[in-house]
């Protein structure tokens, strides 16, 4: 019972970092049709800047921060300098991107070496959490608890403000909105920064549970693009349920079957594609 109770709440924390991973990939895909595969790089950044800000003694929520920030700076200039050179031309945006995710690794490589840096929890959450007997990671749960916060603000970004109206009109059909005046490039702009904002706050989350290695975004990316293609691309409800379905086949499948791990995690994804192209939130093609 201990093993089925500790594996349930790993998965349930875990499955809150991939949200903060992707939630700004999915609106990113959804509104730029692009998949952005430099993604996960910027969580690997996020996790980088986390780990030398605190080993510089920046308070851990504020190295967060300024970690999202950094990651979401350089995201706009990859948008800003780059992908709207490549308007239309989706393969050369692909291609771009995959690059990108290649030249961060390397410089990853080059500035912290290749041995895994580790990012330590605030002192407050190292302590388990004793209940029943069972002891739990704090900080895990902490972590879902911000990815909660993060879930609400962003559901009312979108459904309750301008901009949100916005973002969901880009994503169901771009061409109606840009005749009705959206500014799509500026759309474009925003949603890029929130979303590698995101990917850079949950690289420093994820990083007293990963550690930052060169390998962190490979890790991560593939897992982010099964949450967008189960989950529905554009849906913030189905990047957040698609989280959790992906945290509880990854760790469970991970203990379970380690052999099948990527059958158990990558075999559902399947399925959704061949039943259900659209996900299952997404909007069915027009």
């Amino acid at each position: 019972m201990q093993f089925w109770i500790i594996q349930t709440l790993n998965s349930v924390a875990y499955g809150g970092l991939l949200f903060l991973l992707s939630s700004g990939f999915s609106l990113i895909f959804g509104l730029m049709r692009i998949p952005n595969l430099a993604h996960g790089a910027f969580f690997m950044l996020g996790a980088y800047f986390g780990a030398t800000l605190i080993g510089h003694g920046v308070n851990f929520w504020v190295a967060a921060l300024l970690s999202g920030l950094g990651a979401g700076l350089l995201g706009l200039l990859l948008e800003r300098l780059m992908l709207r050179r490549l308007a239309g031309n989706e393969q050369g945006q692909v291609l771009v991107t995959l690059g990108i995710s290649f030249i961060v690794a390397d410089v990853c490589l080059m500035v912290w070496t290749g041995d895994p840096v580790p990012v330590p929890a605030p002192a407050a959450l190292r302590a388990p959490l004793l209940f029943h007997g069972l002891a739990f990671p704090t900080y895990r749960l902490v972590v879902l608890a911000v990815a909660l916060v993060a879930a609400a603000g962003l559901h009312l970004l979108i459904e309750r403000t301008r901009l949100g109206a916005m973002i969901r009109a880009g994503v169901d059909d771009m061409e109606m909105a840009r005749g009705v005046g959206i500014p799509i490039s500026r759309l474009f702009m925003t949603v890029f920064l929130i979303g590698t904002a995101l990917a850079g706050i949950g690289g420093t989350l994820g990083g007293p549970i990963l550690n930052a290695d060169p390998g962190l975004d490979q890790q991560m990316l593939p897992l982010a693009l099964v949450v967008v293609i189960l989950g529905g691309v554009g849906s913030l409800t189905g990047a957040f349920v698609g989280s959790f379905i992906v945290g509880f086949l990854y760790n469970f499948g991970t203990a379970l079957l380690p052999d099948l791990a990527y059958f158990v995690l990558f075999f559902p994804m399947v399925l959704v594609l061949v039943l259900m192209p659209q996900g299952l939130f997404g909007r069915a093609p027009q």
